[in-house]
């Protein structure tokens, strides 16, 4: 199968990103959109065969919307010319943490892993006093060779180890962290061909998924705020 319609869609609407063009182009959208949710169901079929805790889920149910919220942004483009989804066990919640999809044209395409988001104080602080009271499983999952290889830990980092931590602490550097994510970067042609991106992105999950279950286990219990 090929998933050129994705691309060429929201290549179109990078270069036309207003309402006017938007809801004059909503059949390309629609059949951009069934591709891209058809690739993640069957994402959720093979990444089940090893996390069965995500199979129950529903593509249409995993993506994010193209319109942006623009109160707080400079960038006042009414749209986000990428399709995302996240594959979690709660769905498309951050938390628990799970499988990220971010496909937007000109190379800017990748898959993630781990927590994205830094808002949720308690989420920060239970997986700091989880690495804090399991740092050698922590060191054997990020130092391993193939995961080097492939990830470096990002997210939002303090400048100070923060209070009520060892700065001492064998993996002080992270405990800094706010969030703990992961990206892989995957390129249009890749993109293009869906068996082969099904495939590369299977490979690249499973090689994430130690990295996430750690975060998962740290997150035993969180519960997501109410929105008010």
């Amino acid at each position: 199968m090929n998933n050129a319609i994705v691309l060429q869609y929201l290549s179109e609407l990078e270069k036309n990103n207003d309402r006017a063009w938007y809801h004059a182009h909503k059949d390309m959208l629609r059949s951009a959109t069934e591709r891209f949710e058809n690739v993640i169901q069957e994402l959720i079929y093979e990444i089940g065969k090893a996390d069965a805790r995500i199979i129950h889920n529903e593509a249409k149910d995993l993506t994010f919307k193209l319109v942006r919220d623009t109160r707080y942004s400079h960038d006042k483009s009414p749209y986000n010319p990428a399709f995302r989804a996240h594959i979690g066990a709660g769905g498309k919640q951050p938390i628990p943490v799970g499988y990220y999809v971010y496909i937007s044209p000109g190379n800017k395409s990748f898959l993630g892993g781990g927590l994205f988001a830094d808002i949720f104080k308690d989420a920060t602080n239970m997986i700091r006093d989880y690495i804090s009271a399991n740092p050698e499983e922590w060191n054997e999952i990020i130092q391993a060779d193939t995961f080097n290889s492939l990830f470096s830990v990002k997210g939002t980092v303090l400048k100070n180890v923060p209070p009520g931590y060892d700065i001492n602490h064998p993996c002080a550097e992270y405990i800094k962290n706010k969030s703990w994510y992961l990206e892989y970067p995957v390129s249009d042609e890749l993109v293009l061909n869906s068996d082969e991106f099904i495939d590369e992105a299977v490979r690249i999950f499973m090689e994430m998924k130690p990295f996430n279950d750690y975060l998962n286990r740290a997150l035993y219990g969180f519960v997501m705020p109410k929105r008010k």
